[in-house]
């Protein structure tokens, strides 16, 4: 269905502007549905809140329509995220916020009928990551890269501060390619160091001591697969979750293998694992260099491994910022203040 729109001038006093009152106009957009309407809008116009937040925008509601008020560039870009929006939704998806935040960053072109131009945002497309719980879309330019990555390398690194999306996408990747048959299995894994207590010093056997530290790889596979299908998988040993020193003497083959926190791996646990690569297999490596728990004067293996195969054939790097943080926006705050405080002792 098309959406019609059209811009109006405005009096300064109509509202609330934006400085410069010579570029204050306003886009009007026609949404045909007016349920679809309602859940673009949100429960109290919460998600078109959220656009004029981060868009620096007005959003008036009209009937059917959508009055969006601002400067051009604002304007467009309001613009085409409400039209990609609802796109989504006549294609049957539902919106979350984390879909609007998305929408936002990406700003990639949707479709105009009336111009016949081709709808991009939110179209299913080469890497789209399908799991048994739900689509996984990534949110911003280096998650896309990344995602691409995952789909046409045989080990990809991502590099980058938590909440980013490193190890949630490789695993809805994984699970994708495990659903489709491109791999027999997904093995998980990450480096068992202590941050301030010893392994020895706490209760219950091996597996009950190593559990917390693979808590948020369970928490991954949780959202995208079903509690009984996760835990036959797991039963069969299709997918493993196993500290990295488990791994010594493995030959990996057919499978979607992840070393997540690997900045705490050691230089020659790092090789160890890279060199269980088989046949039919995918390897994904992710880490953020600022949380090294290692002791004090071992080298990091994440560190060493960018610097040795930055220019090996079939391995891909991928570099994330705080503007890719994916979590609470306070995260991003965070991260980015550290990074200063960093910058300024350096």
């Amino acid at each position: 269905m098309a959406l019609q729109h059209k811009e109006l001038s405005l009096g300064i006093s109509a509202l609330t502007p934006p400085t410069r009152s010579e570029d204050v106009v306003e886009t009007l957009l026609e949404f045909p549905d007016n349920r679809l309407l309602i859940d673009l809008c949100g429960e109290y116009d919460r998600n078109l809140a959220q656009i004029e937040h981060q868009m620096g925008v007005h959003i008036l509601r009209r009937g059917n329509r959508l009055a969006v008020i601002g400067d051009r560039e604002a304007r467009d870009q309001a613009s085409s995220v409400l039209r990609g929006l609802y796109s989504r939704l006549e294609a049957g998806r539902g919106l979350v916020a984390g879909d609007i935040d998305g929408a936002i960053r990406l700003g990639r072109p949707v479709l105009d009928a009336a111009q016949g131009e081709q709808i991009e945002l939110f179209t299913p497309g080469k890497y789209e990551i399908r799991t048994r719980k739900k689509p996984v879309e990534p949110r911003t330019e280096a998650q896309k890269a990344y995602v691409a990555n995952l789909f046409d390398h045989e080990l990809a690194f991502g590099i980058g501060p938590a909440g980013t999306g490193k190890t949630y996408l490789a695993v809805a990747v994984g699970v994708t390619m495990l659903i489709g048959g491109v791999v027999d299995r997904i093995i998980l894994s990450r480096p068992a160091v202590e941050a301030g207590e010893r392994l020895g010093f706490l209760p219950g056997d091996m597996k009950e001591k190593i559990d917390p530290y693979m808590q948020p790889l369970y928490d991954a596979l949780n959202d995208f697969l079903p509690q009984k299908q996760l835990m036959k998988l797991m039963e069969e040993k299709r997918i493993e979750i196993a500290p990295l020193a488990f791994m010594r003497g493995r030959t990996l083959s057919n499978a979607f293998v992840v070393l997540d926190e690997a900045q705490n791996a050691t230089t020659m646990q790092m090789k160890m694992f890279l060199t269980r690569l088989g046949e039919g297999s995918r390897m994904v490596v992710t880490g953020d260099r600022t949380q090294i728990d290692l002791p004090r004067g071992t080298a990091s293996g994440l560190a060493d491994a960018e610097r040795v195969l930055k220019s090996v054939r079939g391995v891909s790097f991928n570099y994330f910022t705080a503007k890719d943080v994916v979590r609470h926006p306070l995260v991003a705050r965070i991260i980015e203040a550290y990074e200063a405080e960093d910058g300024a002792s350096g």
